[in-house]
């Protein structure tokens, strides 16, 4: 949803407007009265003091209930090259989402009005993005060259929710919360009306977005200085995060998130097409999958054995932990998301469930040739150690079975360079 947003503009010492700068430096605040003047100044100082590119200070005041607006509209009037944005509704995300998409300039970025980051680190943040490198980054507090200040409960805090996040949203950036971001306005203006969130998790989504879409995020290691005086309700913040991630887990599991045609419209491909990459983190979630289906398996063999028999029991305990497996591994382990293929992909996994089946019946036939009286036990061992065997071939088989599913975006890519050359050559003439 478009916020509406009352902007007082940034003027130069002429009185006249500015013209666009390269940088947007956004400020969300919300009551703030007491600290604005004095961080404002400092950073306007730091950005007229040799900063290599044109910038502009834009407060974004998120509906404050003090004197954070006059404070906001005095130092507008006061220094060149600060405006005002006024909203409403009270949300980091939504003041954010307000000022980006309505900026004119060439890179949009925010920081936290505490200016809890060293200031030092704004030109290695934006510089890959001013020349076309990148295309987010953000300030991470959690690389070992970072420098950072901050009590052990916000510590333990960030890790575990950043490790919560590379679990369940195999997300590969190290901290998504820290308060200084940057991006390429033209890449904002395409991903910032799948953003949902108005508040906290508005970071976290556009950087899972970003990533899923295929766009590079370049990571600053920062100095940082926790603020004691944050106003952050962490348990509250804590339950609409993991909310959060609900959602956006379930949107790309779903396909509710387009985020292949943007990977096919403002993505970087693989440089070679068929060459599959992240094999390593594909072997974890998948070996993560295949202890719950084995754990699945095993309860389901143990419950259906004395109604159905071994055989029986087999067979349908791997028919169904086999079709969640396929679809667990679909969407999580290779990234396949949408309808498109889902019925012949999911009956190329039931071929490999036939093996499966093959591998673990033929294992228990020939247990009870030699031991015929063998306990339920030892049954279970032996189709153990069968299924690790067919658990391995069922890898093999399914980055068979989706492999062309990942750089398929590419073959739009390809197509855009093959007219790009065409026009080219056809001006030459």
């Amino acid at each position: 949803m478009t916020e509406i947003a009352t902007v007082v503009p940034a003027l130069d010492r002429r009185g006249a407007a500015a013209t666009a700068p390269v940088v947007d430096v956004v400020i969300p605040v919300y009551n703030e009265e007491r600290d604005l003047g004095v961080c404002v100044r400092r950073l306007h100082e730091f950005l007229s003091g040799g900063f290599p590119f044109t910038a502009r200070i834009t407060i974004a005041d998120n509906a404050s209930t003090d004197a954070t607006l006059d404070v906001a509209q005095l130092l507008a009037a006061e220094l060149d090259g600060v405006q005002v944005v006024h909203l409403d509704r009270k949300g980091r995300g939504r003041a954010l989402r307000a000022v980006w998409e309505a900026s004119d300039a060439q890179v949009v970025s925010y920081m936290d009005v505490d200016l809890s980051t060293d200031l030092n680190a704004l030109l290695p943040l934006v510089a890959p993005l001013v020349s076309g490198h990148s295309d987010l980054a953000i300030g991470t507090r959690l690389s070992r060259s970072s420098r950072v200040v901050r009590g052990p409960k916000r510590e333990f805090i960030s890790r575990c929710y950043n490790l919560i996040l590379k679990a369940s949203l195999q997300a590969r950036f190290s901290d998504a919360q820290c308060g200084f971001k940057a991006m390429r306005t033209d890449v904002a203006r395409k991903l910032l009306p799948l953003v949902q969130d108005g508040e906290w998790f508005f970071d976290t989504e556009l950087l899972v977005l970003a990533e899923r879409s295929g766009l590079r995020i370049h990571e600053v290691p920062v100095d940082w200085i926790d603020d004691p005086d944050s106003r952050v309700d962490i348990v509250d913040t804590a339950r609409k995060d993991l909310l959060g991630v609900w959602r956006v887990s379930k949107g790309l599991a779903t396909g509710a998130l387009p985020v292949d045609e943007l990977r096919a419209a403002i993505g970087r491909e693989p440089l070679v097409d068929g060459v599959p990459l992240g094999m390593v983190g594909q072997l974890v979630r998948f070996g993560i999958i295949g202890v719950v289906s084995t754990l699945a398996y095993m309860l389901l063999y143990v419950l259906l054995q004395p109604l159905a028999g071994a055989q029986a029991a087999n067979f349908l305990a791997l028919l169904i932990t086999a079709v969640g497996n396929t679809a667990a591994n679909r969407a999580f382990t290779f990234g396949v998301r949408g309808s498109t293929r889902m019925v012949s992909q999911h009956f190329q996994g039931l071929l490999l469930f036939a093996f499966a089946w093959v591998v673990t019946s033929g294992s228990l036939f020939a247990l009870h040739r030699w031991a015929p009286d063998a306990a339920v036990h030892l049954e279970l061992f032996v189709l153990v150690v069968a299924n690790l065997v067919a658990t391995l071939t069922r890898f093999v088989g399914l980055r068979f079975v989706f492999r062309n599913e990942v750089p398929a975006a590419a073959v739009v890519n390809e197509r855009a360079a093959a007219a790009q050359l065409d026009n080219r050559a056809y001006a030459e003439l």
